[in-house]
């Protein structure tokens, strides 16, 4: 089965993207001659990692590590077009790197696969250069071939065999997502406009920090991340138990799906929608209260006769 996976962000190896005597050494088993450092420009991007993404899809670890094998020499185009003319990089080198101190939504380590690419300077691909050190083009997409893709809930093949689960559906609060798994072959990987998979892209160099001040921004983003894992969760209930009110002719997978697939600031919006609608369809006030509020106002309607002596 053929594959098309994007994601987001991609970095230069250095300010200057030159690349070091181990990596020229690298692309020339790509090249009819010997380059100059000068004559090409690298960078490094990350193709893929094994958190679920956009399309309800997720590689495997074990997966990213065959296509790691795969991806070394294959060449780089944009939006999957296939033309000979927009071959202008290739990747000469790869890589799976794990963060044990990461977890992607399953719990498991966080895995990823990156790569480097070169290409050569001079004409249209200085303006392509420029792009990319200036962060326009960022976002990458691979395409690939595996041979089984597993349900995330049964672990039959997806949609055969007897599976009827739904991508993005909750099933006993395990959400459905398909599972790439033993890749077979990779062909290219493409700047896009539009990622499937957020964490994947070229890798921006970020200022190295040291000592006890790298513990600290290290601990401050884990407390950021798991405050925004915790009001995620948050709204997604909220969100579902309003649409439940609001819409009750929507079946509840559909509804969870729904909700599950959208970006936090989406998700967000939806909910106050929903919230506001259902409001309307079932108004947040005591029956006896409202009770109470009819009697009254027919006793200002009759009047005060029935105390007249």
């Amino acid at each position: 089965m053929e594959i098309q996976k994007t994601a987001d962000q991609a970095e230069a190896i250095g300010q200057t993207g030159a690349p070091g005597r181990e990596d020229l050494e690298m692309i020339h088993r790509f090249t009819r001659r010997e380059m100059a450092a000068e004559e090409v420009y690298v960078f490094s991007v990350k193709l893929c990692d094994n958190e679920v993404d956009r399309d309800g899809e997720r590689f495997t670890t074990e997966c990213l590590r065959g296509l790691r094998e795969l991806f070394v020499g294959k060449t780089g185009i944009f939006d999957h077009s296939g033309k000979s003319e927009d071959q202008v990089m290739r990747i000469y080198d790869a890589s799976v790197e794990i963060d044990a101190e990461r977890a992607n939504s399953l719990g498991e380590p966080y895995a990823a696969l990156c790569a480097k690419a070169y290409l050569l300077r001079g004409g249209e691909n200085d303006g392509l250069v420029r792009e990319i050190d200036a962060g326009i083009k960022k976002e990458v997409s691979v395409s690939c071939a595996v041979k089984r893709v597993a349900c995330s809930v049964c672990g039959k093949a997806f949609g055969q065999d007897g599976c009827a689960h739904k991508k993005g559906a909750d099933y006993g609060g395990m959400v459905c997502h398909a599972v790439l798994e033993e890749p077979t072959d990779a062909y290219e990987f493409s700047f896009v406009a539009v990622p499937a998979q957020p964490g994947a892209g070229v890798l921006k160099r970020r200022k190295s920090r040291g000592g006890a001040a790298q513990a600290a921004y290290l601990e401050e983003l884990e407390r950021l991340a798991e405050d925004g894992r915790m009001y995620r969760a948050e709204l997604l209930e909220k969100t579902i138990k309003a649409g439940t009110t609001a819409l009750p002719e929507m079946k509840h997978e559909l509804l969870c799906a729904m909700c599950h697939s959208l970006p936090t600031a989406q998700l967000r919006q939806l909910h106050d929608t929903l919230r506001a609608r259902a409001a309307k369809s079932l108004p947040l006030c005591p029956q006896l209260q409202g009770a109470l509020r009819e009697a009254g106002a027919r006793r200002q309607e009759a009047g005060n006769e029935g105390y007249r002596i």
